[in-house]
């Protein structure tokens, strides 16, 4: 019997589709990502780096103006809450708040970023927020054997897990007739329990909407798996060997590792059946222009994107409708400067992707995307 262990944790699609809806702000608008995980030298410098940036970008605002007490409201509740709200566990946190428009949402996550960055804009600047999802999919993992199994539902984070029980079954030492029926007894318990395990997995693929399955199994169990998944289940599974209590990384490591590998082989893919659509002159465009028209018109259903934003092609000018003003950022990044054009290009793709429901997908090589800008996106239909 299936047991449930819900953690009550709204979906970062979710999160990020609210955000992604909120309209332009009169008022700074402020996005902060940070990683809390120690440095290279095993300190943690995320509080050198908010404090310097905050006094910097505060000094860009006339004193007694509503933007610089918005902004020194936000500045002040985000202090507090580093001090004192962020749980244990947490590695990546995304805050997002205006003061002047009543919005604070902080995200923490055990997921990391890579580095600590500010953005002050109009609106929410989902980008890096985004990424982090594609990199951290939420995703289904089984720990699987004949006559237990434990499965989890990760997102950046855990969110639930569900235990399925079988019926244990024991060895005996008779032979002939007896033993015949004690193996076709044994096999029937766990094709039941497999069943049992595959009803569970269609539940949380159906009502999570998961695109990937990661499964760690027994040698015995695998084979009666394969047999009894459905296809729509088949297609979203990736095997790893089973899983040993105490062995070393942890299990979410390794099913994260085992996605990772998957992806790397199917982003050629992914990018290859972008060029033949667009080439064909059917369902895909590609480059910025292209891509941003398509939004408009509603067309887009999977957006192709560039994991490295500087690698944006940019371009003369953005749609009438979006987002007013310009972003001002400051990272913790090598380089130490951001092309802010750039990053407003990305944040605008990826924000219109979320509004318009579609799927996003970062390509980490960046040569695959150079030939078109760094973007582009399969459609829904043509016109």
């Amino acid at each position: 019997m299936a047991e449930t262990s819900p953690i009550s944790v709204q979906p970062l699609s979710q999160r990020i589709e609210i955000l992604a809806a909120l309209e332009p702000s009169p008022f700074p608008f402020i996005s902060l990502y940070l990683s809390l995980a120690p440095n290279q030298n095993g300190r943690e410098d995320h509080h050198q780096f908010v404090r310097k940036v905050f006094k910097d970008r505060a000094n860009g605002f006339s004193e007694d103006s509503p933007e610089r007490q918005s902004f020194d409201k936000d500045a002040e509740r985000i202090l507090q809450y580093l001090e004192s709200a962020i749980p244990p566990s947490t590695n990546g946190l995304a805050v997002f708040a205006s003061a002047g428009s009543e919005v604070f949402e902080a995200i923490p996550l055990e997921a990391p970023f890579e580095n600590h960055s500010l953005f002050i804009d109009s609106v929410p600047h989902l980008y890096p927020l985004a990424k982090l999802i594609d990199t951290y999919p939420r995703y289904a993992a089984v720990m699987l054997d004949t006559n237990k199994a434990r499965i989890f539902v990760f997102g950046g984070e855990e969110e639930r897990q569900e235990q399925v029980v079988g019926e244990k079954t024991r060895r005996t030492s008779k032979g002939g007739w007896s033993q015949a029926r004690y193996q076709r007894r044994a096999e029937n318990f766990h094709m039941l329990h497999i069943k049992e395990i595959v009803d569970a997995l269609d539940k949380i693929v159906r009502d999570d909407n998961i695109d990937r399955i990661v499964v760690a199994g027994a040698d015995v169990a695998m084979p009666i798996l394969r047999e009894q998944l459905p296809k729509h289940l088949a297609d979203k599974i990736v095997e790893i060997g089973a899983h040993e209590d105490g062995e070393s990384g942890s299990f979410v490591e390794r099913t994260m590792a085992a996605l990772r590998e998957k992806d790397a082989e199917t982003d050629a893919e992914k990018v290859q059946e972008l060029m033949d659509a667009w080439q064909s002159g059917g369902l895909g465009v590609a480059g910025p222009e292209a891509t941003l028209s398509a939004f408009q018109l509603g067309q887009v259903d999977e957006l192709i994107i560039t994991a490295t934003p500087e690698l944006l092609k940019n371009v003369q000018k953005l749609p009438d409708d979006a987002a007013p003003g310009e972003v001002k950022a400051d990272t913790s990044a090598p380089q130490g400067t951001a092309d802010e054009k750039r990053l407003r290009l990305a944040d605008e793709l990826v924000t219109r992707a979320h509004q318009t429901s579609a799927r996003i997908r970062f390509i980490e090589d960046e040569n695959l995307l150079a030939g078109i800008g760094g973007v582009g996106a399969l459609l829904r239909f043509r016109i």
